[in-house]
Formats: C-alpha cells, structure tokens, sequence
C-alpha cells in the first residue's frame, strides 16, 4: 500500500507502508509514517498499490484513520472501497481530509477526452499516463489505456474517454503525458478536452498536435502541456434575467484569463509594490491590469509563494506576449 499527503505547503512523495506498528487487531493494521518535510495542514490523501502489472489482486479497504503523533491532531474516514476499483480501471482512489472549521474539497469524477490518429491500434503496446494540475494540487499519474470509453473511430480521426476520481482540482492548468512502448511505434496525439462528469462546461482544452516516436530501448517520453483556451459555455442565459439581459451580451464579448505569477524564493525576491500586467494578442491589447487581488494569499508577491489572479477583457486574439512591471514601491 502506498500514499501521498497533500497539504497546505506541498506534497509528500510516494510513501510506502512499510513501518508496521506491533499488537495488530483483526482486520486492521497500523503504520509508522515519517514525512521529510511539513506539509502544513493536510487537505488530501491518494492511496494505491505498489505494483499493478503482474497481479490481479484486490483489497477492500473499510476505514482510514490517521493521527499527528505531535499534534494529536485525529481524521477518520469510512471508505468502502476496492482498491483498485476494477482489475482493468483506474489504479489509485482519492479523498479529501476534512478539519473542523475548515473548508473540505469534493471528490469530481472527470471526463479526460484523448483525440488522436492512431493510439486505439497500438493500445496493448503502448503506456500511457496523464497526470492532472489545478489550482488544488493535481491527480498523479493516472492510466489513460486501461479501461476506456465511447470510443470513436472515423477515417482520420479517433477519440476516446477515461474516466478517472480525483478530489477537486479548481481552475486546470496544465496536463503531463507519460509514453512508453514495447516496441517501435509512433503516435500521433491531437488535444485533450478535460471537464467534469456532471457539467457541460467549462471544458479545458489542452492542443497537443504531436507524433511521439517510440521505442523499446529508449526512456519513457515526458510532455508538459498548457493550457491552450477554455470553453466556457454560454452561462448567461441561466445565471441572468431579461432585465439583465444586455449586462449578459457584453459579458459573452469578454475573454476570462488566468494568470499565475511564481514569486522567487530567494531573499528580496517578494515586492510590496503595486503590480501590473498588459496583455498582447495579434487583434487587440489590453490596459494596464493592477493584480491586486490574489485567489491564493491575501498579500500577494510573498517569497517563494503562487498567486493566481483572474482579469476579464476584451477578445484579444492569439497572445504572443505581456508587459509586467510596478511601481516601485516599498522594499
């Protein structure tokens, strides 16, 4: 049984429970762990199976109770489950820790949508993972060939879903593909469409539009890929009334842009000064937005601290670069 811990500064790595505690009850086992780090306040545990490929083994998992041996600090958990949950689907199940007083995430189910060439008839060749980032921390890596869904074939062109549960990621930023083969292969992957199972929209759109060469002999390959657009869908026509109907016209005429800024960790690298952004794309640019107003800290540009900040302006077009600069103040 292995595990990662998300918290509030970060994530563990891959911790196997290997440390067992003496005097075991029936049907229940205790388990040492020591993280190398401090993970702030813990907001998530994934749980899996060391090794997968060669054994069709399953474990029924009841409850999960852990305690900060410092703090006292207690969670419990009924879980209920087979890890994994079907010999041939996704490997790993996700919960999130609930504190009193503290906001507790959802478990999503996700819809990951792979439009490809060729994948479909080197699928029993061929490995591959994705693992999933949001503004919540992300999904690990999960399979994408091992059980998959609403398969379609056309001249051209194929696509089919994985369905996978991960506790709730925010705002989707980014997608990491992991290949590999059992032979030479190429394949030809086009996009990805993300959304969750029970909405319509928003759908993330991450363009690929690679052929990946593979073989045997050679490492599994690693893409990152952005975020390309999101398709937002037209909210407006349930969220506003006829009164505020020419409100909701001009704010389907606007583009919503995330933007993250990574402040360095290293001395002096935060700011107290007032900071600003321009956007340009190949139709329009944008005025000078002040990000004032960070989504993840209420004093924004801290050393080695993520600030994530939302802007809505007119349609822009492609990008294809930004001013970013302030205004001098303070240290």
């Amino acid at each position: 049984l292995v595990t990662v811990f998300y918290g509030s500064n970060g994530k563990s790595n891959l911790v196997s429970m290997e440390n067992k505690v003496e005097h075991q009850a029936k049907n229940q086992i205790t388990y040492d762990i020591h993280l190398t780090s401090d993970l702030g306040m813990l907001y998530k545990v994934r749980l899996g199976l060391q090794s997968l490929e060669d054994s069709i083994s399953q474990l029924f998992l009841h409850q999960l109770k852990m305690q900060n041996t410092s703090t006292l600090d207690t969670f419990s958990l009924t879980i209920n489950k087979t890890l994994p949950p079907s010999l041939y689907g996704d490997r790993w199940i996700e919960f999130p820790v609930e504190w009193p007083l503290k906001e507790v995430l959802s478990v999503v189910t996700y819809h990951l949508t792979v439009f490809s060439r060729n994948i479909l008839s080197e699928r029993n060749l061929v490995h591959m993972t994705a693992c999933i980032y949001g503004t919540h921390g992300d999904t690990g890596d999960r399979s994408l060939l091992q059980s998959l869904r609403n398969v379609q074939q056309r001249e051209d062109n194929e696509s089919f879903l994985v369905i996978m549960e991960a506790v709730e990621l925010g705002e989707l930023d980014k997608v990491v593909l992991l290949i590999s083969s059992k032979t030479g292969c190429k394949l030809d992957i086009k996009k990805l469409h993300l959304k969750e199972a029970v909405k319509e929209h928003p759908i993330y759109v991450f363009e690929v539009n690679e052929t990946f060469s593979l073989d045997a002999n050679k490492p599994e390959i690693q893409r990152e890929i952005l975020l390309s657009f999101v398709i937002r869908g037209d909210k407006q026509k349930d969220d506003i009334g006829n009164n505020l109907h020419k409100e909701g016209s001009q704010a389907r005429n606007l583009t919503e842009y995330t933007i993250k800024v990574y402040t360095g960790d290293k001395r002096g690298a935060g700011t107290d000064a007032n900071v600003h952004i321009i956007l340009f794309g190949n139709e329009d640019k944008t005025e000078a937005f002040q990000l004032s107003h960070s989504l993840d800290h209420p004093d924004p540009f801290e050393r080695g601290k993520v600030d994530t900040f939302k802007i809505k302006t007119k349609k822009l077009g492609s990008l294809h670069s930004i001013e970013i600069g302030h205004d001098g103040k303070g240290f």
